[in-house]
């Protein structure tokens, strides 16, 4: 009778430790708050959000943070022109746009770090040629240093002019995963099968966070 009231316990701990749903780590150097509750005093980590931004989409419609309130996306930085990483990207990228295309709670947010060059009527026509249609897939532009800080202040990727590269500019290769409340929970090689194979699992799984 003990031995079978052991393994039940056992079986229960199992079973509720499977069903335990898997959480993505938070990115960032976070600050710790003290507070105090109820006389006593307490501690509370804050991690870092993406801060307010806006930009102009492939539509020649203002984009704000507002567009992807309560929606999970995933971030990126390119320019139509680049002849090196971009082209790989957007391939990899374009699977993840089929593959939750049809997720209302899904978005992807791409910046041009060529904004005098991309131009909305050209991200138009980049969009197009990838087959993207509606409003999932955000490509934006607009003011150079203001794309430039976000991306490397907050979504903590390269992104600048650079004569010595391909192209004239460097920027990084890496897809950023961002949840609902605006917080890095993933950072992923854009131009890499597995990298971006690895972003598809860890979206599904801050869907259901």
């Amino acid at each position: 009778m003990k031995a079978n009231l052991i393994l039940l316990i056992i079986i229960t701990i199992v079973i509720a430790t499977s069903c335990e749903t898997k959480k993505l780590p938070y990115l960032g150097e976070p600050d710790v708050v003290k507070k105090v509750v109820d006389g006593k005093e307490t501690e509370e980590t804050i991690y870092p959000v993406i801060p307010d931004f806006s930009f102009t989409n492939q539509d020649g419609q203002t984009v704000t943070q507002s567009d992807f309130a309560n929606q999970v996306y995933v971030a990126d930085f390119f320019f139509v022109t680049c002849p090196t990483i971009c082209p790989i990207m957007k391939k990899n990228m374009l699977t993840v746009y089929k593959e939750f295309k049809d997720n209302p709670d899904v978005k992807i947010l791409s910046h041009t770090i060529d904004p005098e060059h991309d131009t909305p009527d050209v991200l138009k026509k980049y969009a197009t040629d990838l087959g993207v249609t509606g409003s999932m897939w955000q490509f934006v532009t607009g003011d150079r240093e203001k794309i430039y800080d976000i991306g490397q202040k907050h979504y903590m990727v390269s992104a600048m002019e650079d004569s010595s590269q391909a192209g004239g500019y460097i920027h990084s290769g890496a897809f950023v995963l961002i949840d609902k409340d605006r917080h890095i929970r993933g950072m992923y090689d854009g131009t890499t099968e597995e990298g971006t194979k690895k972003l598809k699992e860890d979206l599904k799984i801050l869907l259901k966070e």
